[in-house]
């Protein structure tokens, strides 16, 4: 039964083929990992419904293959969503490269102006970095994103990437409230030590 959640939210994962999110996905929703997860082809979906500070949301998470000659299904994916989880490879520094225009397509196909975004380095768990955890830090903030890394693998700072970023777009009414007008719903406030129990992960802005 849906009758206790408080409000279906819409997620995209978005960044180059590669990065793992596919993997983050799969770790998040059904706390599995491939290494051989073949890339995604078009749109994977996935639902999961989690709780907040006592309130559940219902999670659609809409994970958008990074190939080029894929993109031209992603604009309508874009339309509606609440928050957007972008992903680089941080041993591969091409993928922290190509976050600017991965920006810009968000900027120019998102429908709404204040959805929360997170950034995350994956593949933490790996010798060969290229990408310092500053560098990711610095992007992040620049950009008024939230930031982790994380290891699919490993599963460091996948639960918390999504947990964060849902906290965040709870705490911002105006992105989800309208979709539940007329039901009465009212978020539990929020006690002030309830804050950062992602322990050293989560850098929020």
């Amino acid at each position: 039964m849906d009758d206790d959640v408080l409000t279906t939210l819409k997620i995209l994962i978005i960044g180059e083929s590669g990065v793992g999110k596919s993997s983050l996905l799969l770790r998040f929703t059904d706390d599995t990992f491939d290494p051989d997860q073949a890339a995604t082809i078009g749109v994977d979906f996935k639902v999961k419904t989690i709780a907040i500070d006592g309130n559940r949301a219902k999670l659609a998470i809409w994970d958008t293959a990074g190939q080029e000659r894929f993109r031209t299904l992603t604009p309508s994916y874009y339309r509606g969503a609440q928050g957007v989880i972008l992903v680089y490879d941080v041993t591969k520094r091409d993928t922290f490269s190509k976050l600017d225009n991965w920006l810009n397509e968000l900027e120019t196909y998102c429908t709404r102006n204040d959805l929360v975004k997170m950034l995350v380095g994956n593949k933490i768990d790996k010798d060969s970095r290229e990408v310092d955890r500053n560098e990711g830090l610095k992007f992040a903030r620049k950009h008024s994103m939230l930031f982790i890394e994380a290891s699919a693998k490993t599963r460091d700072g996948v639960q918390c990437a999504f947990e964060e970023l849902v906290e965040k777009i709870l705490q911002t009414p105006g992105l989800w409230e309208s979709s539940i007008q007329g039901q009465g719903v009212r978020l539990s406030e929020e006690p002030e030590a309830a804050r950062g129990a992602c322990g050293g992960y989560c850098s929020l802005i």
